[in-house]
């Protein structure tokens, strides 16, 4: 049997908007370094593939595109490049993919912060870019004016316009990021004493990108990451995005509610890669899933009832509630789709996190479903991928 990619989601002290609330949470932990070490920690203890770090540019909030002002959730969050870069040293195989703005921060700026990650990781680094649609994010930078939306203006013309400009610029900075990536051959640095030679200039270039949002000259400041290319994930819901994920990512979680569902955005994802010319590998598609967790059956349908009665979760993927054979259960069903593997949001940290740990991880192992541990030295490895060569280098 193959064995599936599996992947968490982090974020505050989880997905529920209660989850500060439960005994067990930690709060007054969320901005301190050994949080998140702890956390990416127990993720690398299972041998999971990789850890996906949450970012926005302003607070959360339970309602898309606009803030709500409320003060009963957690709001406020480190920078996930930062976490990034603390925890790495701290682990030795577990992917860390930190999610970054492709709307209001500079491709220049997020390429050497990931290339730099991926030094500090030694090969394990990866990247979320999303685009930042709201209006009060915007207005943080001043650099440009987004229109105030509401739920009744998605679907409108105008918005998916916009949406869709965003994403433009999105595939954009990926393709800036990644050529700067490459802007160093492999072999720049010299670092020859002898001759007071520590770089080799001819090996660095110029990108020289031109496009609507921004031009970019390059080369970077940071050489070559030792992936080459470093992982990049997208999370997508639908045909635009698909569209993005297949130009610039290698990774794309989706949310598919059933097996059919999985196997139809399967089916969108591969005609989008069509369509955009993809060449290389396909993308690795990985279904999203809140999970809450518990052995006694029942326990976890119960537990998440109760946070609902507090603060009612609402979610775009799919919520699971109950024991960790049931979830097994699930993942292989909806893998016979098409599906390579799942990336798993915990309702409540570190509760679930450490369920999916003990419960989930022995049990598809059982099962032959998933690695006993790490075989492979890079996360680009880990999916299939080779070292890319490199765009500007000469042929031999």
């Amino acid at each position: 049997m193959t064995h599936l990619h599996l992947a968490v989601a982090l974020d505050g002290t989880g997905w529920h908007p209660a989850s500060w609330r439960e005994p067990g949470a930690r709060p007054g932990d969320v901005f301190t370094a050994g949080y998140w070490t702890g956390l990416v920690r127990e993720a690398e203890r299972a041998a999971l593939d990789l850890v996906t770090l949450e970012d926005a540019l302003g607070p959360q909030s339970s309602v898309p595109l606009a803030f709500d002002h409320r003060t009963d959730q957690v709001r406020g969050r480190l920078d996930a490049v930062l976490i990034a870069a603390r925890v790495a040293p701290e682990t030795t195989h577990v992917g860390i993919v930190p999610t970054t703005s492709t709307t209001h921060t500079e491709p220049f700026h997020v390429g050497i912060g990931i290339a730099s990650l991926d030094f500090v990781s030694r090969g394990r680094a990866g990247w979320r870019p999303q685009i930042s649609a709201r209006a009060a994010e915007a207005a943080h930078f001043g650099r440009r004016v987004l229109p105030e939306l509401t739920p009744a203006d998605f679907g409108a013309p105008e918005t998916e316009a916009l949406v869709a400009g965003l994403l433009t610029e999105a595939g954009d900075h990926v393709e800036v990021v990644r050529r700067l990536w490459d802007s160093w051959e492999d072999d720049a640095e010299i670092r020859d004493a002898a001759t007071g030679r520590f770089l080799d200039r001819d090996k660095l270039h110029y990108i020289d990108f031109a496009g609507e949002q921004f031009s970019v000259r390059g080369p970077s400041i940071t050489p070559r990451p030792p992936q080459g290319q470093p992982l990049v994930t997208a999370l997508a819901h639908s045909a635009p995005i698909y569209r993005f994920a297949a130009r610039g990512a290698d990774v794309v979680f989706v949310t598919p509610h059933s097996r059919d569902e999985a196997a139809s955005i399967i089916g969108e994802i591969r005609a989008a890669e069509a369509e955009t010319g993809r060449t290389g590998a396909p993308l690795a598609v990985l279904g999203d899933l809140v999970v809450f967790l518990d052995d006694e059956p029942g326990a976890a349908a119960a537990r998440l009832a109760r946070l609902d009665r507090v603060d009612p979760l609402a979610s775009d993927a799919e919520v699971f509630a109950g024991t960790p054979a049931e979830l097994a259960d699930l993942l292989l069903d909806r893998s016979a789709a098409g599906l390579a593997g799942f990336r798993l949001r915990p309702g409540v940290l570190p509760h679930d996190l450490t369920a999916i740990a003990d419960g989930l991880v022995p049990e598809l192992r059982r099962r032959g479903a998933f690695r006993d541990a790490y075989a492979e030295d890079t996360l680009r490895a880990r999916f299939g991928l080779p070292r890319p060569a490199n765009r500007y280098a000469a042929a031999p």
